[in-house]
């Protein structure tokens, strides 16, 4: 019962202090036009430095550009084709974890669905702080040449 009674405060505590400020959709959307931003200056940047290193002369940089273009324009065609696809795979997978904690509620007492419950929560939070130290320990690739002794 100690066990328990910790386990369910360790998880209340690490909950609050995990807890994310919320975003409004107004801020989710400036995130989105501040991003597009980036991304598009990125774009030129890149074919600037194209132009700089390959010598392009204008035409070719805006063969290269409409290029780019196109197939950015299919990217997106691709993404929003699947979709639906992910919206219903994720659906299922939410029925299917719902009949599943339906299924356990039956199978186990009280005490032991809230055990088996708060147990997966914890595993959820470690697996996403998890998640989160890979995300960190990352670094950017080198891109730059080898040196040769």
């Amino acid at each position: 019962m100690k066990k328990l009674v910790l386990a369910i405060a360790f998880i209340g505590m690490g909950g609050f202090a995990m807890a994310q400020q919320t975003t409004t959709p107004q801020d989710r959307q400036a995130r989105a036009v501040e991003m597009k931003q980036k991304m598009e200056q990125k774009q030129q940047e890149r074919l600037d430095q194209m132009q700089k290193d390959l010598n392009l002369n204008p035409s070719q940089v805006a063969q290269i550009k409409a290029l780019q273009d196109k197939r950015k324009a299919e990217m997106m065609a691709e993404f929003d084709k699947h979709k639906a696809d992910r919206q219903a795979k994720m659906q299922e997978m939410h029925a299917k974890r719902a009949q599943m904690d339906a299924d356990m509620k039956k199978v186990l007492t009280p005490d032991q669905y809230d055990k088996w419950q708060a147990d997966r929560k914890a595993k959820a939070e470690k697996m996403k702080m998890a998640m989160k130290e890979r995300k960190m320990m990352k670094k950017p690739m080198n891109t730059g040449t080898a040196e040769v002794k």
